[in-house]
């Protein structure tokens, strides 16, 4: 798909993107949380044990846990990867910049032969140039990302790009179909660019079922949205983390009590935590995230929702749709 701009009036002007519901915070803001600044603990993980390889695939659905918003999802014969990273560092250059806490959950030479690519939007902890790259030049695979995303991929020797504004949907394999659906959030990777190009999660689906992956995004109607228009979610995959100061990040960020009531509102079947204990973004520390997810659900009478936090490399089966 040829790149082209977007023509809903109710998230685009003309000349940037802009969220329906709730807009993120400004210049103003962004100076006075970088001056409270209270940063959480955080420490490089030791001694990490290596990882076994992924099956080269799989005939139900399984997903593995990389790193920040990277996972691997394997369905119905079909290997995706979600805002893939393996970069030592995620800015402009690789010498400087935000630095990832621990190592990517596999090893890149272990990953089985990627067919699809999912990018949510462009900043540098989602969209990392030299791993796409590398992606490119050993298997080719088909990458998708909203409107006006796909320059910067071209140009940078991607072949098999498809920009996609919210609600569109294309079928790049039979009996498989990728939806781009909102999400809230902005984008930029400088100073004159924001909000220039589309920030959007997906909805892949397939004969195992439907994979949700939401990228980047702050809490709001999107999610029930998403179920009423696309339907049953077999897999969500959530973030938890970069949601403090709340006052700050809570519009672009859902915090972890967000998460677990945005599983809810997918009605998902089952929910992987992401976006957290890799790198440095916001206040909470490394661990916050994933211990607010553990308290909050050991309060919640049983049933509780079937949702994961998966250690660095580790992968899982999905649990087969209730009926």
């Amino acid at each position: 798909m040829t790149d082209r701009a977007a023509a809903p009036a109710d998230h685009f002007d003309g000349k940037r993107f802009h969220n329906p519901i709730r807009q993120e915070r400004g210049f103003g803001d962004f100076l006075q949380w970088m001056r409270t600044r209270e940063r959480g603990s955080w420490r490089d993980f030791d001694n990490l044990p290596e990882s076994p390889a992924p099956p080269r695939r799989v005939a139900d659905m399984r997903v593995t846990f990389v790193n920040h918003a990277t996972l691997l999802v394997q369905t119905g014969s079909l290997n995706i990867l979600t805002d893939p990273v393996w970069s030592e560092r995620v800015s402009p250059v690789s010498w400087a910049g935000p630095r990832r806490h621990r190592p990517p959950g596999i090893r890149f030479a272990d990953l089985p032969q990627i067919d699809f690519v999912l990018l949510s939007h462009n900043h540098y902890d989602h969209l990392d140039l030299p791993t796409l790259r590398r992606l490119e030049q050993r298997d080719r695979p088909a990458f998708f990302c909203g409107l006006r995303v796909g320059e910067l991929l071209r140009r940078n020797g991607l072949r098999d790009v498809t920009e996609l504004d919210w609600w569109d949907t294309v079928s790049p394999r039979r009996q498989t179909s990728v939806t781009a659906v909102p999400v809230q959030h902005f984008s930029g990777r400088g100073f004159f660019d924001r909000n220039r190009t589309l920030w959007t999660g997906f909805v892949l689906t397939g004969g195992a079922g439907n994979l949700f992956f939401a990228g980047d995004t702050g809490y709001g109607p999107h999610f029930g949205q998403i179920r009423e228009r696309v339907g049953h979610i077999r897999l969500a995959l959530l973030p938890i983390g970069a949601y403090k100061p709340a006052w700050f990040m809570g519009p672009v960020h859902i915090s972890p009590q967000e998460a677990l009531r945005a599983h809810g509102d997918l009605a998902a079947e089952t929910s992987v935590g992401m976006h957290y204990g890799w790198l440095e973004v916001a206040h909470d520390g490394r661990d916050e995230p994933r211990q607010e997810i553990e308290r909050v659900l050991a309060q919640l009478p049983d049933p509780k929702p079937h949702f994961w936090l998966l250690e660095n490399g580790e992968g899982r089966d999905v649990p087969q749709e209730r009926t």
